[in-house]
């Protein structure tokens, strides 16, 4: 796969975000056009671009971060999955300290440093599989639409659990999809989102944060 171009990422859309309007996404008209069009360029198969959409889950713990900057204030925030990094530009807008967008395609971790630098957020980019850990020096693990997937379900909570258990603060934010294992979950915010989203996500109307209990 090539490497991330600047100039593909640049003809995206600077937009404000539906939910946290404070913040401003570079994202795509039509991530399904979008992605034919990266295809078309690489000359190769490319992965989903989930980075050029603001997802539901990423879009509550923004909502949530922002309205409770103490979550965040003076924190290292991991912003896991990252996409387009909107979770942890929250987070760094709120306080923290440091923050890191993990995303195992590079496209998704160029797009949050681009979007970090349209906020004003320093956001430092991890292009690692960081599910075999418990996310080492973060104390702030933001999760926004992790459980979409049984595959990615069943590594994410136990890496989940690992975190909280070191005393990191972990953050889930979902609509409640198939995977998400909500009784072991603690509802802390719950937003009314109609029209908010886009791609996958157009069809959803409400959206919860979790914290998971150590």
């Amino acid at each position: 796969m090539l490497p991330p171009q600047p100039a593909a990422l640049d003809r995206l859309c600077l937009s404000p975000v539906p939910l946290v309007p404070e913040i401003r996404l570079h994202l795509a008209v039509d991530s399904i056009v979008w992605w034919a069009r990266m295809e078309a360029e690489a000359h190769s198969r490319v992965p989903v671009p989930y980075w050029a959409s603001a997802w539901a889950g990423g879009q509550a713990i923004a909502r949530y971060v922002l309205d409770h900057p103490e979550t965040a204030d003076g924190r290292h925030a991991l912003d896991l999955a990252a996409g387009s990094g909107l979770a942890g530009i929250a987070a760094g807008m709120a306080g923290a300290v440091s923050v890191t967008a993990n995303d195992t395609d590079p496209y998704a971790v160029a797009a949050a440093l681009l979007n970090g630098r349209a906020n004003g957020v320093t956001v430092t980019g991890s292009e690692h599989d960081l599910l075999d850990g418990d996310g080492g020096s973060a104390d702030l693990v933001l999760a926004g639409d992790v459980f979409y997937d049984a595959e990615l379900a069943d590594r994410m909570l136990p890496f989940l659990r690992r975190a909280a258990r070191r005393g990191a603060t972990v953050l889930i934010g979902d609509p409640g999809r198939d995977h998400l294992p909500s009784g072991q979950l603690i509802r802390v915010a719950g937003y009314d989102t109609a029209g908010a989203f886009t791609f996958s996500d157009a069809q959803l109307r409400h959206v919860e944060v979790y914290r998971l209990a150590a």
